[in-house]
């Protein structure tokens, strides 16, 4: 979860002539999957797609994850740079120590990833649903790790393993600053 503060602001009201002032808000938000949910409920579309998002869905997609009872619509509209950023570097991070090998001969899989498509994972993986208020990044890992875990192993041809092991001859070297 993020906690973020949006400033409170004085503007002129020229109907009723006279200055208006709007509170300071703390917001707090949540990247998860349920906010997910409700974003592709009303847009109708994969959030998780390479297709940038206007404005308006970005701001959406904000609002949909706040978890604060209450809050005035206007105050999204107002949310200063500095929040924003901190609200996107929440989004991207990685939220786990886990990594990955990303073989690169490995095709990548295309298929349009939407919240049932998680929903459905996380049921065949027998993740429980309570875990749709994870961080999205944190969820996906895990939906990895059970897929990964539960898949065959491959075996690695000759090739492959000498590739691999010159690569972390590589790497050691390297990180150790030697020659071999």
């Amino acid at each position: 979860m993020l906690t973020v503060i949006v400033p409170g602001v004085e503007s002129y009201d020229e109907a009723a002539e006279r200055f208006v002032s709007s509170p300071e808000v703390t917001l707090e938000l949540e990247h998860s999957l349920v906010s997910l949910s409700k974003w592709e409920s009303l847009w109708e579309k994969p959030f998780l797609s390479m297709t940038a998002k206007t404005n308006e869905e970005t701001l959406s997609y904000i609002e949909l994850m706040c978890v604060t009872p209450n809050v005035p619509p206007e105050v999204f509209h107002r949310l200063p740079d500095d929040v924003l950023q901190q609200i996107n570097r929440y989004l991207n991070a990685k939220m786990t120590a886990t990594w990955f090998y990303d073989d690169p001969s490995k095709k990548s899989n295309r298929e349009v990833l939407t919240a049932e498509v998680l929903y459905s994972w996380m049921v065949q993986f027998g993740i429980p649903i309570e875990c749709d208020k994870w961080h999205l990044s944190r969820l996906l890992t895990l939906v990895r790790v059970r897929g990964e875990q539960m898949s065959p192993p491959k075996k690695m041809s000759s090739r492959e393993i000498l590739a691999r092991n010159r690569r972390l001859n590589e790497e050691r070297k390297a990180a150790l600053n030697t020659t071999g």
